[in-house]
């Protein structure tokens, strides 16, 4: 299995900020045995998150994208937003188990607006940007990631065998 990871931050985009939370998922990937086969670093722009979900799932046909920044509730954090409007269907279980763990964790955890979500045949995860929350929220996730991906892809074998 394969995956891209988009960075979703001004300042990371414009240089100002070195981003840390991108090369952290691909660390925790890489240890999952997944490989990253596609980076990119861009602003807190809806259309261009829009853009750049649509170019992973449709053209590059990336089975996991996984988003960092842009969860919260500052005036600039588009991302959940953008992936609301490109996604077919949610899948609320994998975001409320991390903002649950995340909440053990921190009382910050409440204001995540974090969206995961199926486009296709592409599953799509926000996490937040720090990568401290990137590593306490992709280790929740991280179990249940091929299965999904599996059952995306249109496996029929039976869960609970």
């Amino acid at each position: 299995m394969h995956a891209g990871v988009i960075t979703i931050s001004d300042k990371g985009f414009h240089g100002t900020r070195e981003d840390k939370s991108g090369p952290e998922i691909i660390a925790m990937l890489k240890d999952a045995g997944i490989d990253v086969t596609s980076i990119k670093i861009i602003p807190d722009e809806k259309n261009e998150i829009k853009k750049t979900l649509i170019d992973f799932a449709d053209k590059k046909n990336i089975p996991l994208i996984i988003t960092t920044g842009g969860t919260g509730v500052s005036p600039r954090d588009m991302t959940p937003d953008a992936t609301l409007e490109v996604i077919d269907k949610e899948v609320p279980g994998m975001a409320e188990a991390m903002r649950q763990a995340s909440a053990a964790i921190t009382p910050y955890a409440m204001i995540s607006r974090a969206v995961v979500g199926i486009r296709g045949r592409s599953l799509i995860v926000n996490l937040p940007g720090s990568p401290k929350a990137v590593h306490e929220n992709l280790a929740v996730i991280l179990p249940a990631l091929k299965h999904a991906i599996e059952k995306i892809k249109g496996d029929d074998a039976e869960c609970a065998s």
